[in-house]
């Protein structure tokens, strides 16, 4: 019964969200546009069941915020703390409905595999940076459980580097009340869109963390330098093993859902409402 009424209360609230974004948004300027973003944000979690726990009012605007990423509501989970831009892997603009909302929240689109690219999108990034907008990025590349980090990319961080503006590693879990991780927001594997949110939707409470490290300054370093140091700083505040070793991959990627997700998991900001 709670997750038949949840799952209805979800329906009308991405309902909300999409007027909100194609009759409100072209009205309104960017402060406006971010403070729906979040309100809107914040009310997906109270349907979720996800009670938001952050710290994030000490991040300097035009931070380059680098994050782990275990789930399709890590996005909303960010947005409900600090409303930001995201940068999301080019087919999701491709994507009936979703392409469209990402499109129309901040989404910066990249094409996989392509340096050209890329510097386009890196000089998007820097007008952002500049303009003291917040970008955030998942540069693992893809999600995991909670239980371990993966190693980072460092192309994405090049902006960051080029701009002098700080890099914040921000540490995200996921938990039950009673201080156990959960794993029912985890998007992993074989697990779709429908079974991840009927999970989350079945569980009574969820905690969300997020725990800003101390900022990374960039002039005078390299990208590769800066995903280690974030990678390892949110390692430490996760209480998971470091791995300043690891090689840096080399597409700067980050990819909100599993090898083969359906495109329903999108990776795109939230709508407002």
């Amino acid at each position: 019964m709670v997750r038949a009424l949840r799952a209805t209360r979800l329906a009308a609230h991405l309902l909300r969200g999409l007027a909100t974004v194609a009759l409100i948004y072209p009205l309104v300027g960017d402060a406006r546009r971010l403070a729906l973003k979040q309100r809107w944000s914040r009310r997906l979690l109270d349907i979720l069941g996800i009670r938001l726990d952050a710290a994030l009012g000490g991040v300097a605007p035009g931070s380059l915020i680098v994050a782990n990423h275990i789930s399709w509501v890590d996005v909303f989970v960010i947005n409900a703390a600090r409303p930001v831009a995201f940068v999301a892997k080019a087919d999701v603009r491709q994507w009936p409905l979703v392409g469209w909302l990402a499109a129309r929240t901040d989404t910066v689109f990249l094409r996989r595999g392509s340096r050209g690219h890329a510097k386009i999108v890196n000089a998007e990034i820097d007008a952002l940076l500049n303009a003291g907008k917040d970008v955030a990025i998942f540069p693992e590349g893809t999600t995991t459980n909670g239980s371990c980090l993966l190693g980072f990319h460092g192309a994405l961080l090049q902006p960051a580097v080029e701009t002098g503006r700080p890099v914040q590693p921000l540490a995200l879990a996921y938990e039950t009340p009673d201080g156990r991780r959960s794993l029912a927001p985890a998007y992993v594997g074989d697990t779709s869109l429908g079974q991840c949110l009927a999970t989350m939707l079945g569980e009574r409470s969820i905690v969300a963390r997020l725990r800003p490290t101390p900022p990374l300054t960039t002039p005078g370093r390299e990208r590769r330098e800066l995903a280690r140091a974030a990678h390892d700083a949110i390692a430490l505040s996760l209480g998971l093993p470091p791995a300043s070793s690891r090689p840096e991959r080399s597409v700067g990627l980050p990819a909100a859902l599993p090898s083969g997700a359906a495109p329903t998991g999108s990776p795109s900001p939230a709508p407002a409402d």
